[in-house]
């Protein structure tokens, strides 16, 4: 009779530790579990920890809850403005009702990553070329809330979308690469012209200047002389104002002291035909 008893309780034990493991199950930290029993949704969500199910009857998955990393493919569009591009993406995003994660949609993920995918041709339809490159956040922004409109009914948020890289044509890159050449090397010329014209107002001021003190063009011709020479060149060649030739020039026609006349004699012109007295001359001889 004890034997049959020991029997029992040891077949006992052995049935409930064999359905302690078939209904045992442990869910993580950032895990949440979703149970079905004959098919049927249950109410209650399974927090992290040590749970029981009914083997058979019951059916438990597993919904991470951690913010899912999913890349976007790149998906090639024209711009508004007719600008062949090839645009890829990041999405950030986490399942907030793990319960509707499960019942609404087969598989979030996927869902969720062709929602991207459309979206993303889309804001590639409506944008330019320059809001892709320089406007990205307003482009995140407008992406973000075409995906998170109907991943919501899914039971997901999206976190965040972020636009990585815009893939240009190579002739596309060329034409961008000249107009950035042209436009620094016009915003040169006008520095150069704006130099040059305020250069000419500083020296049309140091001409004023120079004219009221006609000693300063020498001072400054030494100057340059001392510049010049400084340099040991063996060759120096010697500027002379134009003011300095005046002057020689003036100086030339100015009459010589101690003279009647000036040093510049003008020279007669010779006589058109023959004079009177010598005609005179001759026929007076040609009397005698």
């Amino acid at each position: 009779m004890v034997e049959e008893l020991v029997a029992a309780g040891v077949t006992l034990a052995s049935a409930g530790a064999v359905y302690v493991t078939a209904a045992a199950r442990v869910v993580k930290q950032y895990e949440r579990g979703v149970v079905f029993r004959l098919g049927k949704l249950r109410p209650q969500v399974r927090g992290p920890g040590f749970t029981m199910i009914v083997p058979g009857v019951d059916k438990l998955r597993k919904v991470n809850m951690q913010i899912v990393t999913m890349p976007v493919p790149a998906q090639e569009g024209i711009t508004r403005d007719n600008v062949t591009v090839r645009v890829d993406a990041v999405v950030y995003f986490k399942v907030t009702s793990p319960a509707e994660a499960v019942v609404r949609v087969e598989d979030y993920r996927f869902a969720v990553s062709q929602m991207a995918q459309t979206s993303l041709r889309s804001i590639i339809g409506k944008s330019e070329l320059d809001d892709l490159l320089s406007n990205r956040e307003k482009l995140n922004q407008g992406l973000e809330l075409m995906i998170d409109s109907p991943a919501v009914e899914w039971g997901v948020t999206i976190d965040r979308v972020e636009i990585k890289d815009v893939s240009l044509p190579e002739t596309m890159k060329r034409s961008m690469a000249r107009q950035a050449e042209a436009d620094r090397e016009r915003r040169a010329r006008l520095i150069n012209a704006d130099a040059e014209l305020q250069a000419s107002k500083k020296l049309a001021e140091a001409a004023h200047q120079m004219a009221e003190a006609p000693a300063a063009l020498q001072l400054r011709l030494l100057q340059t002389v001392m510049a010049v020479a400084a340099e040991k060149n063996s060759t120096l060649v010697l500027p002379i104002p134009v003011e300095l030739l005046r002057f020689l020039e003036k100086g030339a026609q100015v009459e010589a002291p101690g003279s009647g006349r000036s040093q510049a004699v003008r020279e007669e012109p010779p006589p058109l035909g023959p004079r009177l007295d010598s005609g005179r001359e001759g026929s007076n001889s040609r009397q005698e």
